[in-house]
């Protein structure tokens, strides 16, 4: 299991990590791609576009310089226009007439460079239509490279207009340098950023990894808390905590019914294990009182006496067989039903001093014939909490056990019911003279159908079943019953609950 979890936060981990690296390395990859995309276009079309607009700035120029030369402006003002266009655009311009002659020059270094051209290489040239010649050039005493412009104006004039490239190049290189400069912190910058955001964005995913790593471990506590983000992230929270409730609710109902289930099983187990007792029981304890039913029955029909006062006695023995062997099979039923918990218990506050009472009275004339005499004298009300038809079958068989036990032969012979208050229990004893009961046999009367002495018992209408369903009904109250040995007899006790006031 410490494996399993150990594996799982490893898991856990490298999620984590997982994202983080990738987070990182595309937004790395994102904008070192920016940046030398911002190079090469720097490096190749800048230039090149660069120096498509400086031709057209060329040809501009020298549109504007053929129209104020073919102007009637005065030459002064001719010339102030095309200084204004030499000084703006950084040009280098000469006008020449048809004998050559210089007419105008806005740099003597430019007119000593024309005197050193010779001739034009065609691979310079850049542009040649409509008179125009756009050539780019070395001035091989600066060393510096120019676009130049060679145009025939309407008035035979021939310009000069020339500008230098080394500040396109270098305007190229320093843009450059600056783009690698500002790439390499940019990239530090937004890496060490990249680390942080990385961790707060994934830190909401390693929350969500955590819940689901606990859910398929059937542990539905933790819930995302939605954070009112609107986002993905929220979403996917909302959806796993509606799942966890779902999953949780599902595996509740599941395991509700898989109780009421093994339920269901436990109680069917339970009632064939009733029948298979009650038959076993059954058919054990019945074989003596059929086989005394069966013989006097066949002693009636071959008539093996036949006086009448015999075959009334034979009728009666019959009778008082078939009734022992009805009460037994009602207790044996009855007792069933408690110990394996089919018999459900009809609880109420009864008055246990008025119930002694009538038990007492309902044993008058089997007492008075055995004169035996009875000392409860117990007349305050005591108020209990339990089902009184189950109380008064204990007290039955208390109160009928004393008399069976009580030695006939013996001058003192009396039962002594009393009632004790406890801290919250009320202990009903029943106490009869006579003989103690051995040790052994303390615990195997509350078996059923031990009979210390059978055939006492079979002469009291005993069936074996009484003290065990004393003892049935007792552990279905988790209260205490039992016997003790006194010194001239034996006492019974049950508790019960005591009613609270």
């Amino acid at each position: 299991m410490k494996k399993i979890k150990e594996f799982i936060k490893e898991r856990k981990k490298d999620i984590t990590k997982s994202v983080r690296v990738k987070l990182f390395f595309i937004m790395t990859t994102t904008i070192m791609t920016i940046i030398l995309l911002l190079i090469f276009v720097n490096s190749f079309i800048i230039e090149s576009y660069y120096l498509h607009y400086k031709k057209e700035t060329l040809l501009s120029s020298y549109e504007k310089i053929n129209n104020y030369l073919y102007s009637s402006m005065p030459k002064s003002a001719i010339e102030l226009e095309i200084e204004k266009i030499a000084i703006n655009n950084n040009f280098n311009i000469l006008i020449t007439n048809n004998r050559n002659l210089s007419i105008y020059n806005s740099s003597k270094d430019f007119k000593q460079y024309m005197l050193n051209l010779d001739k034009i290489n065609k691979k310079d040239v850049l542009h040649n239509e409509d008179n125009v010649v756009i050539i780019e050039s070395k001035d091989y005493s600066s060393g510096i490279n120019f676009l130049m412009l060679i145009g025939q104006l309407d008035n035979g004039y021939t310009s000069y207009v020339r500008m230098p490239l080394s500040s396109i190049k270098d305007s190229v290189k320093i843009s450059n340098n600056f783009l690698y400069s500002i790439g390499l912190i940019t990239v530090i910058i937004s890496g060490i950023a990249m680390l942080v955001i990385s961790k707060r964005f994934t830190r909401p995913i390693s929350e969500l990894s955590g819940i689901a790593n606990k859910m398929s471990n059937l542990d539905f506590s933790q819930k995302y808390r939605i954070k009112d983000s609107g986002d993905e992230i929220d979403e996917l929270g909302k959806s796993i905590n509606k799942m966890s409730d779902k999953l949780e609710d599902t595996i509740t109902k599941l395991q509700n019914s898989n109780i009421e289930l093994e339920k269901d099983i436990e109680e069917k187990s339970k009632l064939d294990e009733m029948r298979k007792q009650f038959i076993s029981d059954v058919s054990h304890e019945l074989k003596t009182p059929i086989s005394l039913i069966q013989g006097y029955a066949e002693g009636l029909i071959e008539n093996v006496n036949t006086d009448e006062e015999s075959r009334k006695f034979y009728s009666e023995v019959i009778l008082d067989e078939a009734n022992k062997m009805d009460k037994m099979v009602k207790e044996l039923l009855e007792l069933m039903k408690l110990e394996y918990g089919a018999k459900k218990l009809n609880n109420t506050y009864f008055n246990i001093t008025e119930l002694i009472s009538e038990e007492i009275r309902k044993y008058t004339v089997l007492l008075n014939e055995n004169k035996i005499e009875v000392k409860f004298n117990l007349k305050q009300p005591v108020y209990v909490y339990a089902d009184s038809s189950f109380i008064e079958q204990i007290l039955n068989n208390y109160i009928s056990n004393a008399i069976k036990n009580i030695e006939k032969n013996k001058k003192e012979k009396y039962i002594r019911i009393t009632v004790k208050l406890l801290e919250s229990k009320v202990r009903v004893c029943v106490f009869n003279t006579g003989k103690n009961i051995s040790e052994e046999n303390m615990q195997k009367i509350w078996t059923r159908f031990y009979k210390e002495d059978t055939s006492r018992n079979r002469e009291m209408g005993g069936t074996g079943i009484g003290l065990s369903l004393v003892k049935a009904i007792m552990n279905n109250y988790n209260n205490e019953y039992g016997v003790t040995n006194k010194e001239n007899g034996v006492e019974f006790y049950f508790d019960l609950d005591i009613m609270k006031m």
